[in-house]
């Protein structure tokens, strides 16, 4: 099973925060298409581990598919999505409601919201039984911020 350290921090923003992620993403994709070229080439290729060093250095992206697929016939596009995006692991609420697009919509153009004592209420409910969920998805592109857009907010 993949792994990799973990750390907690604290971004001064979100923007900061989802570009850190997006780099931990594609720097997941490098190095699992590294380490799976490198293990096709000492396992099925025969050749040692500084061989196969020697064979990737300096290699792009590219390359390695080309000895991936041409010497092995693996397509790197068919490997699993948890090994080449990784894993994010993060609270679901279900469907976004009418009403927190509305004021996520206030919250962009800067202006302060008030929620009533019964909003807040219903809103802690349903927090509390959020969903934990261990995906591998793209968190590079919008899509998944814009399905999940607690995840940008301190609510």
């Amino acid at each position: 099973m993949p792994s990799f350290d973990g750390r907690v921090v604290q971004y001064p923003s979100t923007s900061n925060m989802r570009d850190y992620l997006s780099w931990r993403q594609a720097d997941c994709h490098i190095n699992n298409l590294y380490n799976t070229a490198f293990w096709a080439l000492v396992q099925k290729g025969d050749v040692g581990t500084t061989e196969a060093e020697e064979i990737l250095k300096g290699t792009v992206a590219s390359q390695k598919n080309e000895i991936l697929f041409s010497r092995f016939g693996i397509n790197y596009n068919d490997e699993p999505e948890q090994f080449k995006k990784g894993s994010v692991l993060f609270r679901d609420y279900g469907a976004v409601s009418i009403g927190s697009t509305i004021s996520n919509a206030a919250e962009q153009q800067g202006e302060e919201r008030e929620y009533s004592k019964n909003r807040k209420e219903k809103e802690k409910k349903r927090r509390s039984k959020a969903e934990i969920k261990l995906q591998s998805r793209d968190i590079i592109r919008d899509h998944f911020w814009e399905a999940h857009p607690w995840l940008l907010t301190d609510e």
